[in-house]
């Protein structure tokens, strides 16, 4: 037998069909997040703008320090000293950006991270769209050419979007908070 098709027994777990129990976390670790998920889920619904501001300051927060340890880790390891020091240097300027402008810095990340999606909405809506013409079928094509319509609104009026992003967030933070509340509770029993 070839050391490639020798079978490989997997130990189960219980909890293993959520996917934590194969890394080992705790049950109540899962709880804990879903509990959290849904407490921030619920700032960002009914009270998106300071809530969001406070997370953009905490994103600010990491920035800076991700930053500074890139910056340290450019002269003390050797490796891609470099790209370490630029993106230290990037993340130390954008945290202390994010930090100065409290009020600003939302409309900027969010805008950005809009455009972002909207233009890896247009990029994936053309592989599908293609995918379809190339024997994907209808629901291919048709998907990719919605897409590509939401990447389009998306790229046209992305402060808007930017705008209700918060509440999409609170939304999927809430029921992703449920599926870990769920979760954490199934793998204690």
């Amino acid at each position: 037998m070839d050391y490639m098709e020798q079978p490989v027994e997997v130990e189960e777990q219980p909890g293993s069909e959520v996917g934590y129990g194969v890394l080992g976390v705790p049950w109540w670790v899962v709880l804990l997040e879903g509990i959290i998920a849904i407490i921030v889920g619920l700032f960002l619904i009914y009270n998106p703008a300071v809530t969001t501001i406070f997370l953009i300051q905490v994103l600010g927060i990491f920035w800076l320090a991700g930053g500074i340890l890139s910056v340290l880790g450019a002269f003390v390891f050797s490796g891609n000293r470099l790209w370490k020091l630029l993106a230290g240097i990037l993340g130390i300027i954008v945290g202390i950006l994010v930090l100065i402008y409290p009020i600003y810095s939302p409309f900027i990340v969010l805008t950005l991270f809009i455009i972002f999606i909207g233009v890896w909405a247009i990029i994936t809506g053309a592989v599908k769209l293609f995918l379809g013409f190339k024997g994907g079928g209808w629901g291919t094509g048709i998907l990719g050419i919605v897409t590509i319509i939401l990447g389009l609104l998306l790229l046209n009026n992305s402060l808007v979007g930017a705008l209700v992003l918060p509440w999409v967030f609170g939304f999927f933070l809430i029921i992703g908070g449920i599926g870990g509340i769920i979760g954490g509770l199934k793998m204690r029993t």
